[in-house]
């Protein structure tokens, strides 16, 4: 059933306001109002005439010059803003400054014209305000039509077969009495299996903020899926749609063969969802319960459905999911090993891994089923992370309320993550400040630690790296400009060098020189001294 029908084209009144007459004139005869859809109502020359008219005579658009005696046009825009905000303004000016760009802004001045215009302009102006007119009255028709249907709907029997279907599905009233109430209008649920679907308006959902005029629609709207919903349903014979008091949509699905039926119930909600769309634009999800075979077991299966709705924080909007199908995962285990490179990837100042650490953790939460309680605790801890780890080097750098809760009050993961995605940039960007300052102090303290654990045959880039809490990557980059060689070179100097020390100063053998300055393998010592000193440790200590 068709609840709107096409009206015919209307006609809207404009009225013109300028003080030069020929200018009128010329607007008035060059404009081909009636082909574009408008009536001229009026030309004034000033905004005091204008606004005198206005008081008697309703107008769809007002055209207006800004430099006028009595009320300019930037009075008159005023004057229209506050009493008559459902008309249109448009501004044609001499005037380019952008003083007068901000009045218009504030007035809601739909187009703002520089003179001189032409008749082709400004008719390809009144074309696009034409559309924009007819789109909110074809608006303001669907509502006023649906308020009458939805009026007479609220006083026949299909509200109270709605409300006892919802009593029965939700398990609030005794079995035996919903079936006498359903008997008395000639409806039987008798099935061997059941199926509940719940259907949520997405824009009206909890993903949404959703404004006052828009709440006040969502029971018209919802009326409408009822009807799409119901229509479909019974075509394919297979079962009931209703509303129940939170204006969600229901439908209990009754089969006798549930292993068939289990592809159909998904092809008639697909066949709901696109039907809304194409006669509504509107975005619906769906959740398809899990089969029960008792009455007084239907809550279980409404339960499972309206559960899986929730997860539509991750999974956006428009979704179907199917409760015999899904399997609910996701161990936080997961993320530890993320969680760990989130802290790398700052400490070494790699941004493409930072990104990509992120782009991993939402992928995980949208590919698996995680409430939305879950998600926005994970991201809390995202958050604590970046924190904690660009305070090793920037003390300054804050996490604020305002980060936590703008992440929490986040209507989906995509803008949740879109936030943890802008702070772990200022985030890094901090730390890489701090640490260009603190690089040559983390550089000395490297080479501190090579001449007090060189001896150490196990002694790696790691373990330095471990010792400074830094990345191997950011240490490497910082070391090899502040010293000028890499962590090998330097530290194969300091063995070296107090390698030599020991041969000049003790009769220490080779194999003992080499155990004291870190070197396993008395054979690759030699060798190493060789290629730093040009002579073996023999030579060099026969010398010296």
């Amino acid at each position: 059933m068709n609840l709107f029908t096409r009206e015919e084209s209307t006609v809207y009144k404009v009225l013109l306001v300028d003080d030069e007459i020929l200018v009128r004139e010329a607007i008035s005869a060059k404009i081909e109002w009636n082909k574009l859809g408008f009536e001229l109502a009026k030309d004034c020359e000033n905004g005091k005439d204008a606004i005198e008219f206005m008081e008697k005579n309703q107008v769809d658009v007002v055209l207006t010059d800004i430099c006028m005696p009595y009320i300019d046009g930037m009075g008159l825009s005023k004057y229209v803003y506050e009493n008559f905000p459902q008309t249109t303004i448009i501004i044609f000016s001499g005037y380019s400054d952008f003083e007068y760009a901000k009045q218009a802004i504030q007035y809601k001045v739909a187009e703002y014209i520089l003179k001189p215009v032409t008749a082709r302009e400004l008719s390809e102006v009144l074309s696009r305000i034409k559309e924009k007119l007819d789109s909110e009255r074809q608006q303001e028709q669907k509502i006023d039509e649906l308020t009458k249907v939805y009026h007479s709907y609220t006083k026949n029997e299909a509200l109270i077969i709605s409300r006892t279907l919802s009593r029965l599905v939700k398990g609030t009233q005794e079995v035996e009495t919903s079936l006498k109430e359903l008997e008395e209008f000639g409806i039987s649920v008798e099935s061997s299996a059941y199926r509940v679907a719940a259907v949520d308006i997405d824009v009206y959902s909890d993903l949404y903020e959703v404004e006052d005029e828009l709440k006040k629609e969502s029971a018209l709207m919802s009326f409408v899926v009822e009807n799409i919903s119901s229509e479909i349903v019974n075509n394919h014979g297979a079962g009931l749609a209703y509303r129940d008091s939170d204006n969600r949509v229901c439908i209990l699905f009754l089969t006798n063969k549930p292993k068939e039926f289990t592809e159909e119930a998904v092809k008639i909600c697909r066949e709901i969802k696109q039907t809304v769309y194409d006669t509504m634009k509107l975005s619906i999800s769906m959740g398809i319960g899990r089969y029960v075979h008792s009455l007084d077991e239907l809550y279980k299966s409404y339960d499972s459905a309206a559960e899986f709705l929730k997860y539509r924080y991750t999974k956006g909007c428009g979704v179907i999911f199917d409760c015999e199908k899904e399997i609910v995962s996701g161990n936080p285990m997961e993320l530890e090993q993320d969680f760990k490179d989130l802290a790398s990837a700052v400490r070494g100042s790699d941004r493409k891994a930072l990104m990509d650490t992120i782009d991993h953790i939402e992928g995980w939460m949208r590919n698996g089923y995680v409430s939305r309680n879950k998600c926005v605790a994970y991201l809390h801890q995202v958050l604590r992370i970046i924190y904690e780890t660009v305070q090793e080097t920037e003390e300054s750098f804050q996490l604020k309320d305002s980060d936590i809760s703008n992440i929490t009050d986040a209507r989906s993961l995509q803008k949740a993550v879109a936030l943890i995605r802008d702070y772990a940039s200022r985030g890094l960007e901090a730390a890489m400040a701090a640490g260009q300052s603190s690089g040559e102090r983390q550089a000395v303290m490297a080479v501190d630690y090579l001449k007090e654990n060189y001896s150490n045959p196990d002694l790696s880039l790691n373990h330095i790296c471990e010792y400074l809490n830094i990345s191997t990557s950011r240490f490497s980059s910082i070391f090899k400009e502040t010293t000028g060689k890499t962590f090998t070179e330097v530290l194969t100097n300091i063995r070296m060098e107090r390698a030599k020390q020991l041969l000049r100063q003790t009769s220490l053998k080779n194999y003992e020189i080499a155990e004291k300055v870190g070197f396993s393998d008395p054979h690759y010592f030699s060798i190493a001294f060789k290629k730093m000193t040009g002579k073996t440790p023999k030579e060099y200590a026969r010398e010296k």
